[in-house]
């Protein structure tokens, strides 16, 4: 064996030279990938030889908000030759099975998942009017079925590179269109994003959200599209868009870099627009048991009903 390799770029280069003491983990199930996952034996102090099947990560069935959402962003926000960033989860599946019919999609992603194999198989994804490493998908971490990691195995296609590369504002807006496709857990009226916190109770990371919001806002072909994207409701019937966030709730997306709110209701665009503006766009995305308690809240809140 001359080289290690795995299906994530992520930080491998900067863990390694930071290490006292570096440890392999070599396993004939883990893909083969190109670009930063790749390290010399030469680096490693032990390798230990291991056969067990990959964690797979499988697609759940989609809501029917969902769907619809996904066909919202596919139809109306996604163009021909754009760059794509896609978190993880059903939204970005959503989305991705809606892309069937574009045409020269690009890759450019912190990571991606088995919906984007498909619209290679297409043809959809050719990442040929990318400017940044023309002609290759490039991500720092995948995350899926045995279908994506034999995918990726060997193939020249995709490029595993370092996270400070893949999500750096100044390398993101060089590309054309890009359109950064990501989820959240609520949002509030003046168009806060709450991605990572549900009140003081942390969920998860909010990864690199913010990096390819910024990234599409301020492409240099003035094209790209910032959205966030989600059901109106949680699976218990409350709504995710409310008058103010939880409390101690995180902000990863703020009010000021906020463009694009999509739900099944339809798509709202908040950049430039005041307070009274976001919170009659934001409760028209509401789900209609909530609009009428969400204008109340807005008035008290805002000293002025929702309007244009």
């Amino acid at each position: 064996m001359g080289s290690v390799s795995r299906p994530s770029g992520t930080v491998l280069h900067v863990a390694i030279q930071n290490a006292k003491y570096i440890i392999g983990l070599a396993n004939r199930h883990l893909p083969r990938t190109i670009g930063d996952g790749i390290i010399h034996q030469s680096h490693v102090d032990t390798i230990v030889e291991c056969d067990y099947p990959l964690h797979e990560l499988k697609k759940g069935e989609l809501s029917p908000e969902e769907q619809q959402i996904g066909k919202l962003i596919a139809e109306h926000l996604v163009e021909d030759g754009a760059t794509l960033q896609m978190g993880i989860g059903s939204i970005p599946d959503a989305v991705l099975s809606q892309l069937n019919g574009h045409k020269d999609l690009g890759v450019h992603s912190e990571m991606f998942s088995d919906g984007v194999v498909e619209l290679v198989e297409n043809g959809c994804i050719t990442n040929a009017k990318k400017n940044i490493e023309t002609g290759s998908i490039i991500s720092s971490f995948a995350v899926g079925t045995r279908k994506l990691y034999d995918f990726m195995d060997d193939n020249p296609f995709v490029e595993m590179c370092d996270v400070g590369f893949t999500n750096s504002v100044a390398i993101i807006s060089q590309n054309p269109k890009v359109t950064a496709i990501n989820s959240c857990i609520e949002v509030d009226l003046t168009g806060q994003v709450c991605a990572d916190s549900i009140g003081e109770k942390m969920y998860s990371g909010f990864g690199g959200q913010i990096d390819f919001i910024r990234g599409a806002a301020v492409g240099l072909d003035g094209r790209g599209k910032p959205i966030i994207a989600m059901p109106s409701t949680t699976k218990r019937g409350e709504s995710k868009i409310v008058n103010m966030l939880k409390t101690g709730s995180g902000v990863v997306t703020t009010r000021a870099h906020v463009h694009y709110i999509v739900t099944e209701y339809g798509i709202a665009y908040l950049f430039g627009k005041n307070i009274r503006q976001r919170a009659y766009e934001l409760i028209r995305l509401a789900h209609p048991d909530h609009r009428e308690r969400l204008e109340k809240e807005a008035y008290e809140r805002l000293r002025c009903m929702p309007s244009p």
